[in-house]
């Protein structure tokens, strides 16, 4: 979709930004963070002993915390946050968002 209209790979969060297009906020950025969670916990299960009870567990867990923060983000304003926001790191950013659509990663399956 965003992949094809542009004519390459895009980062997650922007492909999610594309998909959720015309949804009300509270609902885009609670999937993207359970999404967010679902895929530690994933990655969790695969390299630590935790078995897949466990991380579905983990998952209901976070819920609540998912919940906090998307009502967090949405009564914040960008004012209240402080001055360090942001970061002087445009490389690391460019090379973090280029990670996500690398060929190899690393629980292929």
């Amino acid at each position: 979709m965003v992949a094809d209209a542009i004519g390459r790979p895009v980062a997650y969060a922007v492909a999610v930004g594309a998909a959720t297009s015309g949804l009300p906020l509270e609902i885009a950025l609670g999937a993207f963070l359970q999404a967010v969670a679902a895929n530690l916990v994933s990655a969790g299960v695969r390299l630590i002993p935790l078995g897949q009870t466990q991380g579905q567990i983990a998952i209901s867990h976070l819920g609540p915390v998912v919940a906090r923060a998307v009502a967090s983000a949405l009564d914040g304003s960008i004012d209240a946050l402080p001055r360090r926001l942001g970061g002087a790191a445009a490389l690391v950013d460019l090379t973090s968002m280029q990670h996500e659509t690398q060929y190899t990663r690393l629980f292929r399956t």
